[in-house]
């Protein structure tokens, strides 16, 4: 080896050497960046040694898809869950202190009460009130569920509005990842971009991707709506900004593909806004199904009939088609909402509380009590039975018929806290799963401390082998110099 061919190769790997130091400070600068992809020098052969001929991006796509479908999975979960929760609060409230069951329960025992004296005014005034506080109770729940669903809408409508952002800068940062792989430039930071827009893509729709020439990239929903080709294409959602029971929120439309809602305590949903979909069209609709039978019961099952046991009318309870009573077993939508409490029987609109003892309220013909005996408790005793007897419950509500009025309520609060169970467990599992497949993706294309200083000490021994090599180098053209003096 000629001392020109060990001065190029001692000056090669010099710069060698201080590329590669730059790559691993680099990396490890990015250490705690969760969306950094660990880079690589790549070696070639040349006559004069070797020199870097790439900076080499780790990924691992097969790990990079189950992340981002396992992410997916998880933000729809979460979402779920965190719309139950809060359902539950607003309709039943904490430990289900206000559902139409316990409202319910204090009514039968507040006509239990009444029966045993039925001559005690205050405690007919007691049943009443009873009365009151379940029909408030039925309307306040109608109310929160149809706000709750305005409010599902506003939150979509701003989750659309940051998918179509976001969409928006891909298609920016798209376009520099293709301009520099045509340019043969070094597109690492722009492909970490790309990932990093992808990861945020998937917590509101489940993503695919198509990966084209020149790193170019397509992605669909798992449905097969097109996101992103060239250019990102739109999402659009038109909110509405009440609900009522009988109505139906408008659809998400990405690419003008209608988004599905899921299905499930342990949701089908991918993303949150397919989560936020089944709350506002599937869980919310249903527990208000649920109110609007309860209180369909409720009417039925304090009607009045007449003396003959025949003809009944509405009685405690009432609504705006009364005194005729709802078809039997058949859902009112929005009932829970309108219900009332009869306003011959109701002091506090000018009503006569003994009515409830003796009947009458829709008139003479309707009284049980034509002796006016202040014992009388036939028609209380008969009302807290008719609390514990099947009734048939229309099954677009969810839950099996005939029921009791009181088994139904409590089957209702069941239907609801195994729904918060099913995805409160879902929850945990999609999280777990997502922890880990980051942590696999993250151990396969992320920064290692240790190697990478472990690295540089090679490298801080490379260069002092390098400079060694030179500085002989050097001494023996200055003796040959000399010699030749």
């Amino acid at each position: 080896m000629s001392l020109t061919s060990a001065l190029s190769i001692a000056q090669s790997a010099l710069f060698n050497t201080s590329r590669q130091t730059s790559v691993v400070s680099r990396n490890i600068s990015e250490a705690s960046n969760p969306d950094y992809a660990r880079r690589t020098s790549i070696y070639s052969s040349t006559n004069g040694g070797a020199r870097i001929s790439e900076i080499r991006r780790a990924t691992n796509e097969a790990l990079f898809r189950q992340n981002l479908s396992a992410l997916s999975g998880w933000q729809a979960q979460a979402s779920l869950s965190s719309g139950l929760n809060t359902l539950q609060l607003r309709v039943n409230g904490p430990d289900n202190s206000t559902s139409p069951a316990q409202k319910l329960g204090v009514l039968q025992e507040a006509l239990q009460t009444y029966a045993a004296t039925p001559s005690n005014a205050t405690l007919a005034e007691n049943a009443v009130e009873a009365a009151r506080g379940l029909v408030r109770t039925l309307n306040n729940g109608t109310q929160a569920i149809q706000s709750y669903r305005a409010e599902i809408d506003a939150e979509i409508k701003t989750s659309v509005d940051d998918l179509n952002r976001l969409l928006a800068e891909f298609e920016t940062v798209n376009k520099e990842v293709v301009k520099a792989t045509r340019a043969g430039s070094d597109a690492a930071d722009a492909l970490d971009a790309r990932d990093n827009l992808l990861k945020k893509i998937s917590e509101y729709v489940p993503v695919s991707t198509v990966s084209r020439q020149e790193n170019d990239m397509m992605v669909l929903t798992a449905d097969g709506a097109t996101l992103f080709e060239t250019v990102a294409r739109p999402v659009t959602f038109t909110p509405n900004t009440t609900y009522t029971a009988a109505m139906t929120g408008n659809a998400i439309y990405v690419d003008g593909v209608p988004l599905s809602a899921g299905t499930a305590g342990n949701t089908t949903s991918q993303g949150t806004l397919a989560a936020k979909l089944q709350m506002r069209d599937t869980v919310a609709p249903q527990m208000q199904r649920q109110l609007d039978e309860t209180a369909r019961g409720l009417i039925e099952a304090f009607a009045e009939t007449d003396a003959s046991g025949t003809n009944p009318l509405a009685g405690l309870f009432t609504w705006p088609g009364g005194p005729a009573l709802p078809a039997s077993g058949t859902l009112v939508e929005g009932l829970a909402g309108r219900i009332t409490v009869n306003a011959a029987v109701d002091s506090e609109q000018g009503g006569n509380v003994q009515l409830l003892r003796d009947g009458g309220m829709n008139g003479a013909a309707y009284v049980k009590n034509t002796s006016g005996a202040a014992s009388y408790s036939d028609t209380l005793i008969a009302y807290t039975q008719k609390l514990d007897e099947p009734i048939a419950f229309d099954p677009a509500a969810g839950i099996a018929s005939p029921r009791s009025l009181t088994g139904y309520t409590a089957d209702s609060i069941g239907w609801l806290e195994a729904l918060r169970q099913d995805a409160a467990r879902g929850a945990e599992s999609k999280e777990a799963l997502s922890v880990r497949t980051a942590t696999a993706l993250s151990n396969e294309i992320g920064v290692n401390m240790d190697e990478e200083m472990a690295l540089l000490l090679e490298l801080e021994h490379s260069y002092e082998a390098s400079a060694r090599l030179m500085s002989v180098v050097d001494e023996m053209l200055a003796t040959l110099m000399s010699i030749a003096r």
